[in-house]
C-alpha cells in the first residue's frame, strides 16, 4: 500500500493510524481487522486520539507505523516514495536500524512572549477554507500557517502535530469558507519575542533550572534593565512577516504586523467592520450571436428577454444593491447554522454597491461585433465598458458582521436581477421576514470570486486611540523585503504572470475560434439554428447553467423557518424546543458565573485570613 498526501482523505489517515497503533498479532491480517474497526469507530463518530492532527503529520505517522509492522514481520520497508509490500515476510535480513536524527529544541523558558496581531492575505480558490476541520480533504489556511508557526519556533507546542491554538490566544476576524480569497485577514496570537525577559519571569526560569541541577546566572540586573528600556519594538524585534512567508505557500503572503498589540485584543471582538468584494465580468458568460438566438424567446413566456443572454444589467444591480444598506433581518439571505439556537439575523451593512474595476479591461475582439453585444438603446453597456470588453466589476459591502453565506446569497439575487430574471423589488420582498418567513431554496453564488477585502480596527464606540492597530507592513525595515529577489512582490509577480500567461493563451484561443466562423457567418444567417426557449442563469462561476424554463424566486419551494430548523435541532439533544434549550443554557451559565463568583470569593477569604490571623496576634 502506498500513502499518497494528495489521494487519501483525513479520515482514511486516521482510520490507518489508528488501526496500526493497536498492538494485534497477524500481521496484515490483523492490520485489516484493525482498520475494519477503526472505521466503524470513525463512522460512530468516536472521538479517535488522532482527530485534530494535521494531514503531513497523519502521514507521517502511518508510514512510520508501517515500516515498524514490516520490520515485526520480517520484510524489509521500501525506499522513499516506494510501494510497501503487501505480502508476507521476506527471506532477506532486515537492515539495521538506522540512527534517528535527534531534532534541535529549542528552550521556551528563555524567551518572552506576546501577543501580536498580523494581516495576511491568501488566494483561497486551492485550499478548503479558512477554519482547521479534520475531516477536510483539501488543507486549510489554519493548517499551512500552524505548520509554519512551528517550524519558525514561534510557538511551542508540546505535540507539534497537533492543532491547538487555545494555549497562544489565537482569535481571528473572519471566517471565510472553501475556495474564499482574502487580502486583509487578521488573526492574533502570542508569539516567541526578541523582548528581553522581566525580572519576575527570569526569576521564575532561574529557579526552575536550579531544580532541575541546572544552576543559574548571577547579577547583571542594571545591564538588563537597561537593556529592557533601550529595546525596541519593531527594529529588535524578530522579523515576523519574513520568517513566516518562508515556510508558507506561495498563495498565503505575511503582509504586516502590529507591535503596539493591546493585551486583551480579541481579532474577532476588536474589529469594527469587514469589507467584502465579490468580483465578476461584463459579459458574465459568453454571449450567442444574434442571429443564434431563438426569436420565440420572448413569445415564451420567459421573463427578462429584454436583456441579452451573457450581459448583465448594472444599473438594476446597483438599484438592488442600494436596498441592502441600513440594519435589515438578513435571514433570507444566509445559510442557518442549526446548533447556534441564539442566534440573531439583524446586521448593519454600511455600504452596498456595485463598481467598475479600473484597468482591468481584458479585450476579447469578437465581442466587440455588434451581433454579440447588446442593442445600444437598451443602455445595458455603459460608455467606459463599451470601448473594450469584457470589462470587470465587483460588488462592494462593508458591514459590521455577516451571517454564514450571507454575501453569497446577496450576489446571487443581484445576478437575478442583473439578468432580467427578477426585478430589484425582489430584494424589499425578502427583507421583509414577516411576508417571506421563509427562505427561497435559490441557488448561493459561486465561492470563488469572493474576498474578504479588509477588515477595520477598532470597533465602533471605542474612543480609546491605543486599540487601534499600527500595522507594520512588509518592506518597511528592510525594501528588500518586498522588492527585492525573494521579496513579497517578487513571489505575488511570478504568481501572477504565470496565471496572466494563461488568460492571454486562453483569450487568443477563444479569439481563434470566433475567427474560424467568420467565413460560414452567412451559411449561417441563411439556415438560422433555432435554439430551445430555455433560459441560462449565471451563478458567479465560469459559465452559465442551462436552467430551462426560469421559475422566479418567490415560487420556489422554501426551506423550513430558522425557528423550525432551532427545534428539530433542539429536539435531537433531549429538549422540548429551542425555546426550553435557551432557558436551561441561560441557566447553566447563570450557576457557572455564581460558582466562579463563590470560589473567587472563598479564594479572598482564605488570603485575607492569614494576615488577620497576624494582626490579632500583633
Amino acid at each position: 500500500m502506498r500513502i499518497s498526501s494528495g489521494r487519501c482523505s483525513p479520515r482514511l489517515l486516521r482510520s490507518l493510524a489508528t488501526a496500526l497503533s493497536a498492538p494485534r498479532r497477524g500481521g496484515w491480517c490483523g492490520f485489516s481487522t484493525g482498520l475494519a474497526a477503526a472505521s466503524l469507530k470513525t463512522m460512530d463518530g468516536d472521538r479517535l486520539a488522532y482527530e485534530r492532527w494535521t494531514k503531513a503529520a497523519l502521514i507521517a505517522r502511518v508510514r512510520k507505523l508501517e515500516e515498524e509492522l514490516l520490520r515485526a514481520g520480517g520484510a524489509q520497508p521500501p525506499e522513499e516514495g516506494g510501494e510497501l509490500a503487501a505480502g508476507g515476510p521476506s527471506d532477506s535480513q532486515p537492515p539495521p536500524p538506522k540512527k534517528k536524527k535527534v531534532a534541535r529544541k529549542i528552550d521556551a523558558s528563555k524567551y518572552s512572549m506576546r501577543l501580536v496581531a498580523f494581516k495576511l492575505a491568501y488566494l483561497g480558490k486551492d485550499f478548503g477554507g479558512f477554519e482547521f476541520s479534520a475531516d477536510a480533504n483539501a488543507p486549510s489556511i489554519e493548517e499551512e500557517l500552524w505548520n509554519a508557526l512551528v517550524k519558525a519556533c514561534l510557538i511551542f507546542p508540546e505535540r507539534p502535530e497537533v492543532v491547538d491554538w487555545e494555549p497562544w490566544g489565537y482569535s481571528k476576524c473572519g471566517r471565510t469558507d472553501r475556495g474564499v480569497s482574502a487580502f486583509g485577514q487578521v488573526i492574533a496570537l502570542r508569539v516567541r519575542s526578541n523582548r528581553p525577559l522581566r525580572r519576575e519571569e527570569k526569576l521564575a526560569a532561574a529557579a526552575a533550572a536550579t531544580q532541575a541541577g541546572l544552576g543559574a546566572g548571577e547579577g547583571g540586573d542594571e545591564a538588563e534593565q537597561a537593556s529592557e528600556c533601550e529595546f525596541d519594538d519593531v527594529r529588535d524585534e524578530l522579523p515576523y512577516c519574513r520568517m513566516l512567508n518562508r515556510l508558507l505557500p506561495p498563495e498565503i503572503r505575511m503582509l504586516a504586523w502590529c507591535p503596539t498589540t493591546p493585551a486583551d485584543f480579541s481579532a474577532r471582538y476588536d474589529c469594527g467592520g469587514r469589507q467584502y468584494r465579490y468580483f465578476f465580468t461584463q459579459p458574465a458568460f459568453s454571449p450567442l450571436p444574434a442571429h443564434l438566438e431563438n426569436p420565440e424567446l420572448a413569445a415564451a413566456g420567459v421573463a427578462g428577454a429584454a436583456v441579452k443572454g451573457g450581459w448583465l444589467d448594472i444599473e438594476a444591480m446597483r438599484a438592488a444593491a442600494k436596498k441592502f444598506e441600513g440594519v435589515h433581518d438578513f435571514r433570507n439571505f444566509c445559510r442557518v447554522d442549526a446548533s447556534k439556537v441564539t442566534m440573531n439575523f439583524e446586521r448593519r451593512i454600511f455600504e452596498s454597491d456595485i463598481v467598475e474595476l479600473p484597468g482591468a479591461e481584458t479585450g476579447l475582439p469578437h465581442l466587440d461585433r455588434d451581433e454579440f453585444r447588446p442593442d445600444a438603446a437598451t443602455g445595458l453597456v455603459p460608455p467606459a465598458s463599451a470601448r473594450r470588453a469584457p470589462s470587470v466589476y465587483y460588488f462592494h459591502v462593508r458591514g459590521h458582521a455577516f451571517l454564514w453565506h450571507q454575501i453569497r446569497c446577496m450576489v446571487a439575487v443581484l445576478f437575478l436581477v442583473g439578468q432580467g430574471l427578477e426585478a430589484p423589488s425582489i430584494v424589499d420582498r425578502l427583507l421583509d421576514v414577516e411576508a417571506e418567513p421563509r427562505r427561497p431554496s435559490y441557488v448561493l453564488a459561486d465561492e470563488v470570486p469572493l474576498v474578504l477585502w479588509d477588515c477595520v480596527f477598532p470597533r465602533d464606540g471605542v474612543a480609546d486611540p491605543t486599540r487601534a492597530l499600527r500595522w507594520v507592513y512588509l518592506g518597511e525595515e528592510n525594501a528588500q523585503d518586498r522588492y527585492g529577489a525573494t521579496g513579497v512582490a517578487t513571489r505575488a509577480w511570478e504568481h501572477w504572470r504565470e496565471r496572466k500567461m494563461d488568460e492571454i493563451l486562453s483569450a487568443q484561443l477563444l479569439g481563434a475560434i470566433a475567427a474560424q466562423v467568420d467565413g460560414a457567418e452567412g451559411q449561417h444567417r441563411s439556415a438560422p439554428a433555432r435554439t430551445r426557449p430555455t433560459r441560462w442563469v449565471f451563478e458567479g462561476g465560469n459559465t452559465a447553467r442551462q436552467a430551462g424554463r426560469y421559475q422566479p424566486v418567490l415560487e420556489k419551494p422554501r426551506i423550513p423557518a430558522p425557528e423550525e430548523i432551532f427545534d428539530r435541532e433542539a429536539q435531537k439533544k433531549g429538549y422540548a424546543s429551542a425555546a426550553d434549550m435557551r432557558e436551561a443554557l441561560e441557566r447553566k451559565r447563570v450557576a457557572a458565573r455564581d460558582l466562579a463568583a463563590a470560589e473567587a470569593e472563598a479564594e479572598a477569604a482564605q488570603v485575607e485570613a492569614p494576615v488577620a490571623l497576624d494582626q490579632a496576634s500583633g
